[in-house]
């Protein structure tokens, strides 16, 4: 981890005491709502379904014949621009799911289906905050089965270069995140962020956080038929030291709380919430999946039981 700089903030965050906690949630209600694709820029409808008891959230291409996918960390088949959904031999991709996972998991949802018409999610504003509206907007209701929290056991670690990310046994239950970056763009420099988010604290401090990209990077993906429905209007655009949206920043570290609300988007992908602290250094979603991966490759990194509902086993050596 980088030393603290000017650019450097840490809030640690108590847990929040949301209600039944303990138990499931699902939606109340199906709820739609059409958007434009970051990425395709074409306009895609999306619906929000409630799901029963131990569904998990499932992804549907309303515009093929496909089978739903399980929103998991093993049907992840592209992480280099956003986390994508899909199944090698069989196409059907839908990429830019982590937006929709984050505030599935900030608003504690553990079973949903989400069915776009396209071959990605809505980008809306770039951050997870109308997707937390519409979550509420539907109404966020308990069902009858325990949660069942994904425990981590010992820390498990992925390297790449200088960046890293990294999952341990945490000392309360819950899920605890601290992330820092480190860009040559003056205008985001070194910034580091570390919370336990959950319920209220997500809608707070990291739901509204805007995905960002440097303006050189702009061209290029243009070049190659991407970022076609970018705009200033649904990301951060950096050029050295400046921020050319002109209503600015919505909080100073804004990019470091994004890179936050990506991490627990792609953890989510676990297949339920996970409890236990991440850390990352320079992190994406390559690094997160593989982080997954890396886990469930064996049960003594992890066990599943309600949250607090067991002590925790004894923590072994690093994987």
């Amino acid at each position: 981890m980088n030393s603290m700089s000017p650019q450097t903030h840490v809030s640690f965050l108590p847990p929040s005491r949301q209600q039944d906690g303990q138990m499931q949630h699902t939606l109340r209600q199906p709820i739609s709502s059409v958007g434009v694709g970051l990425h395709t820029g074409s306009r895609i409808n999306l619906r929000l379904s409630p799901a029963p008891e131990n569904t998990g959230i499932t992804f549907r291409r309303t515009d093929t014949d496909l089978p739903a996918l399980a929103a998991r960390y093993d049907n992840v088949v592209d992480t280099r621009l956003s986390t994508v959904l899909g199944q090698p031999d069989r196409g059907g991709r839908i990429a830019t799911v982590e937006h929709l996972m984050a505030a599935l998991a900030g608003c504690g949802i553990d079973n949903a289906v989400v069915e776009v018409d396209g071959p990605e999610m809505p980008v809306f504003d770039g951050s997870s905050a109308e997707f937390v509206f519409l979550l509420e907007c539907a109404g966020i209701a308990p069902q009858a089965a325990p949660r069942q929290h994904i425990h981590v056991d010992r820390t498990i670690r992925v390297e790449e270069g200088d960046a890293f990310v990294e999952l341990s046994p945490g000392p309360q239950p819950g899920l605890a995140i601290d992330i820092s970056i480190d860009f040559p763009a003056a205008a985001i420099g070194q910034q580091r962020y570390a919370a336990r988010m959950e319920g209220e604290l997500f809608r707070q401090t990291l739901s509204m956080a805007r995905t960002f990209v440097l303006q050189p990077e702009i061209e290029y993906l243009h070049s190659v038929g991407l970022a076609r429905g970018g705009s200033l209007d649904n990301a951060i655009v950096v050029n050295g030291a400046s921020v050319l949206n002109p209503a600015g920043l919505r909080h100073p570290h804004e990019f470091v709380r994004h890179k936050m609300l990506d991490a627990m988007g792609d953890l989510y992908m676990a297949g339920g919430m996970i409890s236990g602290q991440f850390r990352g250094h320079k992190s994406g979603h390559t690094l997160n999946n593989r982080l997954l991966r890396k886990l469930f490759a064996s049960t003594e990194n992890w066990h599943r039981a309600p949250l607090g509902a067991t002590a925790p086993r004894p923590q072994t050596r690093a994987a």
